[in-house]
């Protein structure tokens, strides 16, 4: 016998998944350059060249020290580089000992959901809409995921149903900021409220309830728009990051898990998480990224095509009557389906090979997501194709 639970979530990917496997199939028959594929975040921009150059680095050393196990918790020389990096950028000191090395951010945020997960009651709060895969993850770490519904077009946070979604069954909740699916940055002010009612709630049921901040579009933000760092708003927070955007690296899987010293019983939570890691078989992320990026640790992001992409998407689809929100970070549109059925939407979009995904997934159904992390060229020439389908939508 099988875990039926696991044959579901094999059988039934993601919708963006299967939307993007679509259109690979697709593409074999109508050609690559007929498919205007807005699927995944799958960046379009090259590394930068800093990163080539330390691949051709690391790859010139010992073949043991890159191609060996390194501790678990990552190499020094990785954790280092990062802990100095979040010193310099934050302006509070980190060390080695906060840092966690991982394949990706999902391995720090399946650590981390695992490491709170203290029975089959455990709850994790999200906020709708929210990246698809929290549910895989919380579900698979053994607690149940509690959706906070937006207040509004915002998409900033529902305080009112967030205190209402609060029992004392909760303990977590997951930030994303910038957000996926939204490109909605938190305001200093939404952090600190946030911060204010965890410690309010934390102290009514009497257990810490901990942040969770997913940023893997950290430094993907545009128009100067800052970016606050949430454990300078709550002191129980973990820090999960990836490099998969911001150094277009999202096949080589490598990111970190930061637990700042500001964090109740420090020593506790970094064993629990460890503890999560060792038991999901996480032995320790790939050497040969781990040295890369301990050379790159400090090397920005490229936002100039992303950030036009935004600019010619946006003004594309708002010219010819779709609503969304300019987003201020990530490269992400999340656009009000005409007749606000976004399921609907995306199939009669299907039928002309612009893929698209609905809402449904992320907690959002009159909505549809289009990543614009592609090149220039389809944006301009998918924007006819959208103008087809919200004329033929209010005929």
């Amino acid at each position: 016998m099988v875990s039926e639970k696991m044959v579901v979530l094999g059988k039934n990917r993601s919708n963006m998944r299967e939307l993007f496997a679509y259109g690979l199939e697709q593409a074999k028959i109508v050609g690559k350059e007929n498919v205007f594929d807005f699927s995944i975040g799958n960046p379009s921009v090259p590394p930068p060249d800093a990163v080539g150059d330390a691949f051709m680095e690391v790859l010139t050393q010992p073949a043991l020290q890159i191609h060996g196990y390194t501790p678990a918790v990552g190499c020094d020389e990785a954790r280092d580089a990062v802990a100095a990096h979040l010193t310099k950028l934050l302006k509070r000191p980190f060390t080695r000992r906060n840092v966690y090395i991982t394949c990706g951010a999902a391995a720090a945020l399946m650590a981390s959901l695992k490491g709170f997960c203290i029975d089959y009651k455990s709850e994790f709060i999200v906020f709708a809409p929210f990246f698809p895969e929290y549910r895989c993850f919380v579900e698979s770490a053994g607690g149940v995921l509690r959706v906070v519904p937006p207040e509004d077009d915002r998409f900033q946070i529902n305080f009112k149903a967030l205190e209402e979604t609060i029992n004392e069954h909760t303990q977590g909740v997951i930030v994303n900021t910038p957000n996926n699916p939204t490109g909605a940055v938190y305001t200093k002010e939404v952090l600190q409220r946030l911060g204010e009612i965890l410690r309010k709630k934390s102290k009514e049921i009497g257990h810490t309830i901990y942040i969770i901040s997913d940023e893997p579009y950290r430094e993907l933000v545009y128009d100067d728009k800052e970016v606050a760092f949430v454990p300078d708003y709550y002191d129980n927070t973990i820090v999960c990051y990836s490099y998969s955007k911001t150094l277009s690296l999202p096949g080589d899987r490598i990111g970190y898990m930061c637990v700042p010293d500001t964090m109740e019983n420090f020593d506790e939570v970094c064993w629990a998480t460890a503890g999560a890691a060792r038991a999901m078989g996480y032995v320790c992320a790939p050497a040969i990224m781990q040295h890369v990026i301990a050379r790159c640790a400090d090397v920005p992001a490229n936002k100039e095509v992303y950030a036009r992409n935004r600019k010619i998407l946006y003004e594309g689809l708002t010219a010819m009557g779709y609503e969304c929100v300019y987003p201020d970070g990530a490269f992400y549109l999340f656009v009000r389906a005409p007749e606000g059925n976004a399921k609907e939407f995306c199939e009669r979009a299907k039928k002309l090979n612009l893929l698209v995904v609905m809402g449904d997934d992320f907690g959002c159904p009159t909505h549809f997501r289009v990543s614009y992390c592609v090149q220039t060229e389809m944006i301009e020439r998918a924007l006819p194709l959208f103008n087809t389908l919200i004329e033929n939508g209010q005929s």
